[in-house]
């Protein structure tokens, strides 16, 4: 029996999860007709449950053609489980997918908003700008 109080699901969490993770880890706001789709059609999704509580406390997917493009999203761990290495370990096991399953030399992005800066760094990430930067629709 491990002593880890936390453990990595690959799979998406469920709607009500996957809100409440985005809300309170200060990700944008989404609705359940939103997230459904989100989680049913990820290239790569897992999240990390508190053994104690069974509650989801970390999350992260991958988008991508399967092919060269990944785009890693909505990394979030709730904030009372934050400094805990949970970002690292659902990052590694995302990036360990692309490695196993995607054919080789992979195209991998993301958004790095400043809290997780350091993570994608050590991890790395370099940034793009000023050749390239991330544009949205408004």
């Amino acid at each position: 029996m491990s002593d880890d109080p936390y453990l990595l699901v690959p799979t998406a969490p469920g709607v009500e999860e996957y809100l409440h993770l985005r809300a309170a880890s200060g990700l944008s706001p989404r609705n359940a007709e939103q997230a459904a789709p989100v989680l049913t059609s990820s290239w790569a999704f897992c999240h990390v449950r508190e053994v104690a509580t069974d509650r989801a406390v970390a999350m992260g997917r991958t988008l991508g053609d399967g092919g060269w493009y990944f785009h890693i999203a909505d990394i979030a761990t709730l904030p009372g489980h934050q400094g805990r290495g949970l970002g690292r370990r659902v990052m590694t096991w995302l990036l360990d997918q692309i490695a196993e399953r995607a054919p080789a030399d992979p195209y991998i992005t993301l958004n790095a908003d400043e809290p997780g800066r350091p993570l994608y760094r050590s991890l790395g990430f370099v940034e793009t700008a000023p050749a390239s930067i991330a544009m949205r629709l408004a």
